[in-house]
């Protein structure tokens, strides 16, 4: 099996994963691109997965399931492009010959999910759209910080050599305010290295892993004093539990700059 983000409109991938002959594709938010791309390598689209209901995730859906007749996977608790398969915390979506197995990550939306495979060449593969970024999270667009948190909880539990798949290039970004939280980090210094000489020869930073994830991103390390300080020090009258660290740091990276 063969793993490729394909880069589209201004930070987002498209996942592709395949096996030379057969094709999934993951929120496909615009479709020119990626017939294009399947075409280039002789493709077949057999399955698209949806994580959520932006339309920079659902966009070129109807025209490639037009196009390729490609079975469509997508939430239960979101509005999609009809027809598809709705599924729910705890299905398995068969594709490729692999089982994914469905986890709810409400938080960025209020039915968002992301999709696990324990047994993939290499190492376990999440995709997890717009929930888990590498230094980041999303924006709470539908759902509460609890929520989020536990989300986030849930996907940091999984093994560390899993593959996180995201799909938006925001991790320079996430990064640096990273290093404002936690400036003694020296993981993070090492990793922001590592993805700053990436992008210099324009390339992806991901996939990254729930392992490097929980030694430097902030969302996933708010039981550490020095996390829990930094929020403390930006929202003095903010709650210092779990959940009330997660939501000063996300209201703080809303309006960081």
């Amino acid at each position: 099996m063969e793993l490729f983000p394909l880069p589209a409109f201004t930070d987002n991938y498209i996942w592709v994963l395949h096996d030379r002959v057969r094709a999934l594709v993951v929120d496909p938010g615009e479709a020119e691109g990626v017939e294009r791309w399947l075409q280039q390598h002789h493709l077949q689209l057999d399955t698209i997965l949806i994580t959520h209901h932006h339309a920079d995730h659902t966009g070129g859906v109807e025209a490639l399931r037009a196009a390729t007749g490609a079975r469509v996977v997508g939430p239960a608790h979101e509005p999609m492009p009809e027809p598809l398969e709705r599924v729910v915390s705890g299905d398995v979506v068969t594709a490729l010959d692999h089982r994914f197995e469905v986890i709810e990550v409400p938080g960025h939306t209020a039915g968002h999910i992301a999709f696990y495979c324990a047994e993939m060449d290499g190492a376990p593969l999440l995709f997890c759209g717009d929930t888990l970024f590498s230094g980041g999270c999303g924006r709470l667009f539908e759902g509460s910080p609890a929520q989020m948190f536990d989300s986030l909880r849930r996907l940091s539990a999984l093994p560390d050599n899993t593959r996180v798949c995201c799909t938006h290039e925001y991790t320079l970004s996430n990064l640096a305010f990273a290093q404002a939280v936690e400036p003694g980090n020296a993981d993070l210094t090492r990793y922001t290295a590592h993805c700053e000489q990436q992008r210099h020869q324009n390339f992806p930073t991901l996939p990254s892993s729930i392992g490097m994830e929980k030694r430097i991103n902030p969302f996933l390390r708010t039981h550490m004093p020095e996390v829990q300080q930094a929020a403390s020090r930006h929202e003095p009258a903010a709650p210092t539990d779990a959940v009330g660290v997660f939501a000063t740091l996300r209201q703080w990276k809303n309006t960081y700059r």
